[in-house]
């Protein structure tokens, strides 16, 4: 620790060295002769951004990374078991010790907490907060809310490694295993004791095998002893103390297995002659047992047992310390009733009294009550049954849902007490209670329950009972009403009442187009309000905007219903009316004329119109206006608005008659043609009728000239359109269109290709289905008709001809209700065949139709003969199990197959009996695996057709068989292949087609089984070893991640590794990419830091935070007392070289506070040699800004303004016997002084203006003109 240096005045005044106080009077100093230079007496600004320049902070403030905002409220969900609450008191849920605690913690903690009871009667918790309330309330509510045993096992510590395995593996499959959580302690802990938490069973186990552990490690002597189970209990003794005394009398360890482990291994470790001294112990013990013992056998009511074994097995344990006998209970999943004692002759007897005694020291009673009364003997917050739980305690109550009894629980005398105090309670109620059940229809239910529940709770209050209607999902009518009697029989009136009202009520839907909906609802809701209170009883309900819906309800009695209608249909129809549309297309620059001074013009027409105008916006590129209102109206004010432009210049109309057919193709492609037309010519209007008015009269408007023009391209298009767009239309029934079209259009083809016109039929909504329209160059379309209407006339000519067909081929044409034909008359122009009826052995076939079609049709047939005749059955065994895959969602990939190769499949029936005998067969689905498959009926798929055809198919069927590949994957990994709610496994499914099973958890089999289609399980198999690979490299990753180190640091110095906002341990955890943790307020060890990470990176960052303590430790603090009026220099512009110093020092520097006792004191903290020099180049600074301040206050004194009067003192209050004006303060080489210029004449008020003064100034002035 060096010294510290304590600054007296004296020495700060001898280090200024040279500084010399001089007393600022009206004397002018020593060095009055030197004048300075300009530049020394002005110097210039640095320039910004000059290079070497550091300025220590960011050009921006915002040129930083924002750092994202993370939520401050978190929500944490946990679970509390049934046997692990503190408080099990059902009955007061809510209301209890729970909901007190959470109540306290809450207030404590500030956290938001809510409680829940699962189905299980177990405790669900969910608690909001910010991160430390919430950790802090659920620390809390562990410790107040849940129950759990612990236990502690001690083992020489050298063995605490072998329960931990391998990664942690052995310890991780021994909690699984026990259910439990085990602690060992670190390996810097002295302590040898590992703690067990769990349930009293699992500690059990789990101590047992961490013994074994422990001894099967121990170098010493292990002895392994195999007696029957049933002695276990005497070598133990009661409470196990016969067996602790014997470790301690003989030195030896001794682990017997617990009850609930099936194990008769005895295991001893220990010294050697140890060991031997308790094997012959026990094995006294155990043959003195099995000498003088026996055994009986007594029945004793399974509901009893528990009573027999006590909380923990303690009675058992009483037992056998009273009377030295064994009880042996059967396990509790058992059916038996059985219990043997096991002990001397002698002291059987008063064993059995025991057990007897017990078994009947709890009584179970049933007490009979209907189910609608439990809530009423329960009372309003458990108040009735809680007066009788607070009086006999040791009694449990339990109701049943849905049953009519009540369980009681406890000592003979308090039961029975309990039973007639619930027995009087419910003799009470039946007096003064009824119930009753009104069948009301399910739609009615919630109009009964009202909005929020309005009607139902008036209801409730109104009578004094409870109301009952049952959920949607129950799909139940049956409203239940309890209470007071009289309360029960007027409530249910009144229901009825509602119910008889609402079904007299209709419901009407109004087709109204959304666009009037805003109108007839009104600004705010006035106008529908008008409605509904001249119809109070109609409810109108509109449709939200986004649903685009044209429905309307109205809803209510039938008679109001019908009127309301009737008056919203007038309001629409007035509506519909007055919203007739017409755009008129009126020159930009005569929109003002038309406007009127004032909207003189346009108010007049809207007024005696009485229609609505809209004009563009005078920015807005359009001409258009808009009239809206009755038809009539907005024609009379189109013809005012065209009269007024015509009338201010020289606009011509005309009219051109051009098919309206050509209307189209003139417009064009959102209006391409004619907007071109337009704006060659000049901006003239083109205006074509509207679509389907029929009419052939385009009208153009503009300047004459511009209008002829206009009119010679319009016309001059329309006639290129014309030739082009020649039409002819063809009549010919619909059922041979197919015909003419031939299959797949090869007949409609042909035509197009010869003489190049387009033909097109009529699709199936069009009206006029016969008509075909032939479209092009005139000499193209009169050819094309000419082929088509021969067509037509030979199929017109109806010919009936006939032909053999043997009798076996005939039910494939009429079977599937004659598929087959009608698809030869649709495609043959409706040719009809007839085939003799079934059981004829006629083989005529009789044809009727167009000559062309039925020549066709013959043909046709003809092909299907030769296929059928030249048809297969190829048979395919498959196990029946794979039929519905192979068939595919609907059947899909079956109709593929069949269409594709143009076969037929058939499937067998299935055998259901057979379904068991698929349990284990050779899942890869080949016809010849390897254990022998044995094709039954039910698995023989038939494919019939062409041979060839039927290979390719019965290779497509095999190749849709399943397959099932086992693939190895270690057992832990199975939960990350699973994913968060199976969301891994989907995708893989979903991305490979497959079925992925994975194993039980409690089977622990390292396989998963893929089932599915060969090539799909193979890239399945690939994408899991694939991902097997990237969890098995993330698991080395976080277990190489998970090296730990705790440092032990004086928590003073804290704070100073953490850093100002935590940027000192921020930057150490981002440079060796490590986890730091600090100790909490409230931990024991308030010293202990925990670093987390790569081993490498551990280290480094455990010498990074060394380094920093020890560099904190050689720390020193001095104080330095600098002159306050240099502070702020020193500080500089918002501390920016103040930090700038302490950076280059590596100090931390204090300034006093304002109005501080001692403002001249400055804290210097840091390494004693940097301290030093960072005070030095401090007093450095001081002694710099002392003379910039002294020269500072000797300028302003000796820069004092001259005295109007010439009176006054001069420069530096010095007296100037001549009276003249002030000399001023010199400089030497200022710009003033160069050729040509003339120095400022600082007695000038247009040089120098004072503010204020009314001096005019000159043209010439550098301050230039004077603003007034």
């Amino acid at each position: 620790m060096s010294s510290v240096a304590v600054l007296t005045p004296e020495s700060f005044a001898e280090h200024r060295s040279g500084l010399k106080d001089q007393e600022i009077t009206g004397c002018v100093p020593e060095d009055e002769a030197y004048i300075p230079t300009y530049l020394e007496a002005f110097p210039p600004l640095p320039e910004k951004g000059a290079p070497g320049e550091k300025t220590g902070e960011p050009a921006l403030p915002w040129g930083s990374k924002i750092r994202p905002i993370k939520a401050s409220v978190i929500t944490q969900v946990f679970h509390v078991p049934l046997e692990e609450r503190r408080y099990k008191d059902n009955s007061q849920f809510g209301e209890g010790e729970e909901a007190k605690v959470c109540l306290d913690i809450m207030q404590r903690t500030g956290a938001h907490i809510e409680l829940s009871l699962a189905k299980d009667q177990g405790l669900s918790i969910m608690v909001t907060g910010k991160l430390d309330s919430v950790m802090k309330a659920r620390k809390e509510i562990v410790a107040r809310l849940q129950t759990q045993a612990s236990a502690t096992v001690a083992i020489p510590k050298e063995h605490h490694r072998f329960v931990i395995g391998k990664n942690g593996e052995k310890l991780q499959e021994l909690e699984l295993k026990t259910a439990t959580k085990i602690a060992i302690p670190r390996p810097d802990d002295p302590s040898a004791n590992i703690r067990i938490t769990g349930t009293k069973e699992g500690i059990e186990k789990a101590r047992h095998e961490i013994l074994l552990i422990s001894a099967e490690q121990d170098k010493r002597a292990v002895e392994r002893l195999s007696l029957e189970k049933a002695f276990h209990p005497f070598i133990a003794g009661a409470h196990n103390r016969l067996v602790q005394e014997l470790s301690q009398e003989t030195g030896a360890r001794i682990s017997i297995p617990p009850p609930s482990l099936p194990k008769d291994e005895i295991v001893i470790t220990g010294e050697k002659e140890a060991v031997a001294l308790a094997v012959n112990r026990i094995r006294a013990i155990y043959e003195d047992k099995k000498r003088k013992t026996t055994t009986i056998s007594v029945e004793v009511k399974k509901s009893q047992h528990k009573y027999i074994i006590g909380p923990k097995g303690n009675t058992l344990q009483e037992i056998l310390e009273a009377t030295g006998v064994s009880v042996e209970m059967p396990p509790l999943d058992s059916a038996s009733e059985t219990i043997i004692l096991r002990g001397e002759p002698d002291k059987l007897g008063p064993a059995l009294t025991q057990v007897y005694a017990k078994a009947k020291s709890v009584m179970v009673v049933e007490v009979s009550a209907p189910a609608w009364l439990h809530r009423f003997i329960i009372g309003k917050k458990g108040q009735n049954i809680g007066r009788i739980t607070q009086q006999l305690p040791r009694v449990h109550i339990e109701f049943t849902d849905g049953e009519e009894r009540i369980s009681l629980e406890g000592p003979t005398e308090e039961v029975e007490l309990a039973q007639t105090q619930i027995q009087e309670i419910i003799k009470d109620l039946l007096v003064r209670m009824d119930y009753t059940e009104v069948n009301i229809d399910q739609r009615f239910h919630r109009h009964l329950i009202g909005k929020n529940g309005a009607n139902i709770n008036r209801i409730k209050e109104q009578y004094k009972v409870s109301v009952r209607i049952p959920q949607d999902s129950e799909r139940s009518n049956l409203v239940r009403i309890e209470g007071d009697p009289k309360g029960v029989q007027m409530a249910r009136r009144e229901l009825i009442e509602m119910v008889q009202r609402m079904e007299n009520e209709r419901t009407k839907d109004l087709i109204v187009e959304q666009k009037f909906h805003r109108t007839i609802i009104g600004q705010k809701g006035e106008k529908i309000k008008e409605v509904r209170d001249k119809f109070p009883e109609v409810i109108i309900t509109f449709p939200d905007p986004s649903q685009k819906s044209d429905i309307v309800q109205l809803r209510g009695p039938k008679n109001e219903v019908e009127k309301c209608a009737k008056f919203l249909q007038k309001i629409i129809a007035d509506l519909i009316e007055n919203s007739f549309s017409l755009s008129v297309p009126i020159f930009k620059q005569f929109h003002k004329n038309i406007i009127g001074k004032g909207g003189a013009n346009i108010k007049k027409i809207r007024e005696e119109t009485n229609t609505k105008i809209d004009l563009p916006t005078e920015n807005s590129n359009s001409e258009t206006i808009v009239i809206t209102g009755k038809k009539n109206n907005c024609e009379a004010a189109r013809d005012r608005i065209l009269a007024i432009q015509r009338d201010l210049a020289n606009i011509k109309e005309t009219e051109v008659a051009i098919p309206a057919k050509l209307h189209n193709s003139l417009i064009g492609s959102k209006g391409c043609l004619v907007r071109s037309i337009m704006e060659d010519c000049g901006g003239v209007h083109i205006h074509f009728p509207s679509e389907g008015s029929g009419s052939d009269k385009v009208t153009i408007r503009g300047p004459a000239g511009e209008v002829e023009k206009a009119k010679k391209q319009l016309l001059q298009l329309a006639e290129e359109k014309q030739v082009n767009n020649f039409t002819v239309e063809l009549q010919a029934k619909p059922e041979y269109h197919k015909f003419l079209i031939g299959r797949g259009g090869a007949n409609i083809r042909r035509v197009r290709d010869r003489t190049g016109a387009r033909i097109i039929f009529p699709s199936p909504d069009d009206t006029e289905q016969e008509l075909i329209t032939i479209v092009g160059k005139e000499e193209a379309v009169r050819q094309a008709q000419k082929e088509l209407e021969i067509l037509v006339k030979n199929l017109d000519d109806v010919v009936e001809d006939s032909m053999e067909v043997d009798v076996r081929h005939h039910r494939h044409f009429v079977c599937r209700r004659g598929q087959v034909l009608r698809e030869l008359a649709e495609e043959y122009g409706g040719v009809a065949v007839s085939f003799p009826r079934t059981g004829s052995s006629s083989q005529k076939v009789t044809l009727k139709g167009a000559k062309d079609c039925v020549e066709a049709a013959k043909k046709r047939i003809q092909e299907i003969i030769e296929d059928l005749e030249s048809q297969v059955n190829v048979e395919v065994a498959v196990p029946q199990r794979h039929h519905r895959a192979i068939m595919g969602p609907k059947g899909s990939r079956i109709q593929n197959i069949t269409r594709e190769h143009e076969v037929q499949i058939k499937f067998p029936e299935r055998d259901d009996s057979a379904a068991g005998q698929d349990a284990s067969p050779q899942e890869n689905g080949d016809v010849s695996p390897e254990a022998e498959f044995v094709p039954r009926k039910c698995d023989i798929i038939t494919i019939s057709g062409r041979v060839e055809k039927c290979e390719l198919a019965r290779a497509a069927l095999l190749a849709l068989v399943p397959i099932t590949e086992d693939i190895e994957v270690s057992y832990d990994l199975h939960r990350y292949i699973i994913g968060q709610k199976g969301s891994g496994i989907r995708k893989l499914m979903e991305e490979y087609e497959v079925n992925i099973w994975v194993p039980q958890p409690e089977r622990q089999l390292d396989v998963i089984r893929v089932t599915g289609l060969a090539a799909n399980v193979e890239r399945a198999k690939l994408g899991l070893l694939e991902r097997v690979k990237e969890l098995q490299a993330e698991q080395e990753d976080r277990a190489l991640r998970s090296f730990k180190v705790t440092v032990s640091v004086d928590p003073k110095f804290h704070p100073k590794i953490i850093g100002r906002k935590g940027a000192v341990i921020s930057q150490i955890r981002k440079d060796h990419d490590v986890s730091i943790q600090f100790p909490d307020k409230g931990d024991d060890q308030q010293d202990l830091i925990v670093i987390c990470g790569y081993e490498r990176n551990v280290e480094e960052a455990r010498q990074a935070i060394q380094q920093l303590v020890s560099e904190l430790q050689e720390m020193v603090s001095q104080d330095v007392h600098l002159d306050p009026r240099t502070h702020a220099r020193i500080i500089g512009a918002r501390g920016k070289a103040i930090r700038k110093l302490m950076e280059e020092f590596k100090v931390d520097i204090r300034f006093p506070q304002p109005g501080s006792d001692e403002p001249d004191k400055v804290t210097v903290t840091g390494l004693p040699d940097t301290v030093d020099a960072a005070i030095d180049h401090l007093l450095n600074l001081e002694e710099d800004y002392l003379l910039s301040v002294t020269e500072t206050e000797t300028l302003a004194a000796y820069m004092k303004p001259p005295s109007r009067h010439g009176g006054g003192g001069g420069a530096g209050g010095l007296d100037d016997s001549s009276g003249g004006p002030a000399k001023g303060f010199v400089v030497r080489d200022a710009p003033w002084n160069a050729a040509g210029n003339k120095a400022p004449d600082m007695s000038s008020a247009e040089d120098f203006p004072t503010f204020g003064t009314g001096v005019a100034p000159k043209q010439t002035s550098a301050w230039g003109p004077k603003k007034f």
